[in-house]
């Protein structure tokens, strides 16, 4: 897979990143509640290919249920541009809205019924794998 280098942030700009990642992004969108709530949708990518360049200090967190999941968010704008989700918490979730424009070439998106989780992860074959390194 051809990687290039995406860069995004939150709103105001305090939080910015770096993610090497395809520029054909398989995004899912949940219907869990919290992603409900913030129209949440995002790409998947393994923590060694996710760089933060500013702003760790203009982050906060917020979890629930299992506390597996963990949704930072900016603390001035409060834009989750990205989080650790519950399905990788080996990775990152990336909210491919939050990307600055020029290195997506496709965006293809797959529903993931989080309100049924545990069923999904079970039937889902390919979720789980996409937060580990590729091996060269």
């Amino acid at each position: 897979m051809d990687l290039v280098k995406h860069t995004g942030g939150c709103h105001c700009g305090a939080v910015r990143f770096e993610v090497w990642n395809s520029p054909d992004l398989h995004v899912f969108h949940c219907n869990c509640s919290i992603c409900t709530k913030k129209q949440n949708h995002h790409f998947i990518a393994p923590k060694n290919r996710f760089t933060l360049i500013q702003g760790l200090e203009n982050l906060t967190t917020y979890t629930f249920n299992t506390h597996v999941a963990k949704h930072t968010f900016c603390k001035t704008c409060g834009v989750q541009s990205f989080y650790t989700p519950r399905s990788n918490p080996d990775g990152y979730g990336i909210a491919p809205h939050c990307l600055d424009p020029g290195t997506v070439h496709s965006v293809t998106v797959e529903n993931f019924c989080g309100e049924k989780w545990e069923e999904s992860m079970q039937v889902h074959k390919t979720i789980r794998d996409m937060s580990k390194p590729e091996e060269n």
